[in-house]
């Protein structure tokens, strides 16, 4: 196999599961801020959305989208499971999973998108600068629903780290080095948050 790896949270979140399941793949880096993933070879052979991360399989297919790289890497190597070992514990995964991405991760990214990282975007995809602001509250406010859930939780979907916690890490540390921190009245996501940051795998990703 080989991993298409960039800046970026998306990646980010592949390495970080990869590195608690203890997993690693050969990369291959590609310039994100140089538009690489934009154009041929990589948008013509890898990923014709132009987007990273993507897993290049060993018959030479490929995989793009986070969590179905992680839902088909959690199959390859079950071992560490971080999507589940039952049916009710990778249901519930998968629900925390799409409760962040919707309420946290989506506008928490397109936030920035079409603010701060404008001149990045603005001539690769549609922005829509008008939205930012908005769209960064909406992040707040998912971080806020969520921050009472979690009061007697060391992790999002109960008592074991799942993809939903690295998702979530992944997406508010990046959110924090681009001007959207975590509101600090969000107690039990701070606490969350600095126990995660304190995990060897958000180092190492």
């Amino acid at each position: 196999m080989k991993f298409y790896n960039s800046v970026g949270p998306n990646p980010r979140v592949v390495k970080m599961f990869m590195a608690e399941k203890c997993i690693t793949i050969p990369e291959i880096m590609i310039d994100l801020r140089g538009g690489e993933n934009r154009r041929a070879p990589y948008n013509v052979d890898v990923n014709p959305a132009g987007q990273t991360p993507a897993l290049e399989l060993d018959d030479g297919s490929v995989l793009t989208e986070v969590t179905a790289i992680c839902e088909y890497l959690e199959e390859r190597f079950p071992e560490i499971p971080l999507i589940g070992t039952t049916a009710e514990e990778r249901a519930t995964t998968r629900m925390w999973v799409r409760r962040i991405d919707l309420k946290i991760c989506e506008p928490l990214t397109n936030g920035f998108r079409f603010s701060e990282g404008l001149s990045l975007f603005e001539s690769r995809m549609r922005v829509l600068p008008e939205a930012a602001a908005g769209l960064k509250a909406i992040a707040r406010d998912g971080i806020r629903w969520l921050d009472p859930l979690i009061d007697e939780r060391n992790f999002i979907a109960g008592g074991r780290i799942t993809l939903a916690d690295v998702m979530l890490f992944v997406f508010l540390d990046f959110g924090a080095g681009v001007g959207q921190p975590i509101d600090p009245g969000c107690i039990h996501v701070h606490r969350w948050y600095e126990a995660m940051k304190s995990r060897p795998s958000s180092r190492e990703a």
